[in-house]
């Protein structure tokens, strides 16, 4: 019944990604290089940065429809999100984790509003969402004085790992056949 509930919102693909740990020096690397100004990660042979059509390709999400927008009275306030498998996590269970806090526990109340009307939740784009709140975590965490870093880092550990595949951790002919989307490979 969830699977189907999943699959009419957008996030099923999505829901079956699970959470890469323990790449702390390729996020170092790549926080290291990334230019605030203008949202570009600056390598010897040139500037690169994650697009929207990445975003679609790597984790299904959708790119067109309404803006995730809009703030709530509580917006100052994490709230624990019955969507774990969509918005974040519980600690000890292996899942996808999007519009988190650091603690990938707790998902950010503005975004609880757009989930009320559960026919429209797929009308928005949430691709476009899921890459604003990267370029944010990495402009945050690019500030001299940051220890963590929170955002959809498992979208920029594929994208780097699809764009820079001699950083792969697998190399790709051992990979099981591409699916959507293609994090969960």
């Amino acid at each position: 019944m969830v699977e189907n509930y999943l699959r009419a919102t957008g996030f099923y693909h999505v829901s079956k990604i699970g959470v890469i740990r323990e790449f702390h020096p390729l996020l170092a690397a790549l926080v290291e290089r990334w230019r605030p100004e203008t949202h570009t990660f600056v390598l010897p042979v040139g500037e690169v940065t994650v697009t929207l059509e990445d975003v679609a390709y790597i984790f299904g999400l959708p790119i067109d429809g309404e803006a995730v927008s809009g703030w709530t009275d509580s917006s100052g306030y994490f709230v624990q999100s019955q969507s774990h498998a969509i918005f974040g996590r519980e600690p000890e269970v292996s899942r996808s984790t999007l519009f988190t806090d650091k603690s990938t526990a707790y998902a950010h109340a503005k975004y609880l509003p757009l989930l009320r009307d559960f026919d429209r939740i797929h009308t928005y784009s949430w691709g476009s969402a899921c890459l604003a709140h990267l370029y944010r975590a990495l402009c945050r965490a690019s500030r001299f004085d940051t220890k963590e870093m929170d955002g959809p880092l498992n979208l920029l550990f594929v994208w780097a790992w699809e764009r820079m595949p001699c950083i792969a951790p697998v190399p790709r002919n051992t990979l099981p056949p591409a699916e959507i989307p293609v994090a969960k490979r």
